[in-house]
């Protein structure tokens, strides 16, 4: 899977050098990636995009987030948990989004997997708890730097792939959840340098 790159010198202005790969990243690392998320429902979301970023840029997916929102029911499981053959075929021929099978009935074994879990933990209130699990029951700070660089995969991230896919999860391998954890904010991994680091860790504290 490809990850968002990191091993480029520090921008000017200190942020995270993937950040001036492209206006589109600049803009979502700016305004989303790390901040801790208030809602499982985001966190969903964010399963689905990194779900079909397998292979791909993250850029790739991105573009194409709002016809992924548009024909996966606003990204609600409930919704897509029902699809069928006939909807996972009509989608294919749309190319607002990157028209994969494997992902796409991923995607509804997903959201399948998802409310079976959401029932277990005891309702939407269960799910953010069950994810903070994995860093301890809170964001953690990674305090990354030159030296002490982003991993593709952590021990957290190794956990979590073990457990969602004895859940009936898919495509959730170690780095797929990795990715998840940078993104919703259960790790922070902005460099030091970078003025969002301390922006995630206030929104963190506040938690």
């Amino acid at each position: 899977m490809t990850k968002l790159k990191s091993d480029l010198p520090n921008l000017a202005d200190g942020r995270c050098p993937w950040a001036g790969h492209s206006e589109l990243l600049g803009d979502f690392h700016d305004h989303e990636w790390g901040e801790p998320v208030a809602e499982a429902s985001i966190l969903f979301e964010y399963l689905v995009l990194h779900t079909f970023q397998l292979g791909f840029d993250f850029p790739v997916v991105l573009k194409r987030r709002e016809g992924f929102r548009e024909l996966l029911a606003n990204f609600e499981p409930e919704r897509i948990a029902r699809f069928t053959e006939d909807d996972i075929a009509e989608m294919l021929l749309n190319p607002r989004i990157l028209r994969n099978r494997r992902k796409l009935e991923a995607t509804v074994q997903n959201a399948q997997a998802w409310l079976r879990l959401r029932a277990e933990v005891g309702g939407e209130a269960g799910l953010l708890p069950f994810f903070y699990q994995y860093v301890g029951g809170r964001p953690v700070d990674n305090r990354r730097s030159a030296t002490n660089p982003v991993p593709l995969t952590t021990p957290a991230s190794e956990a979590m792939s073990k457990d969602l896919k004895r859940r009936g999860f898919v495509m959730t391998g170690p780095m797929t959840c990795y990715n998840i954890l940078q993104t919703a904010g259960l790790v922070n991994d902005h460099l030091l340098s970078c003025p969002r680091h301390a922006e995630c860790a206030a929104l963190a504290a506040q938690l």
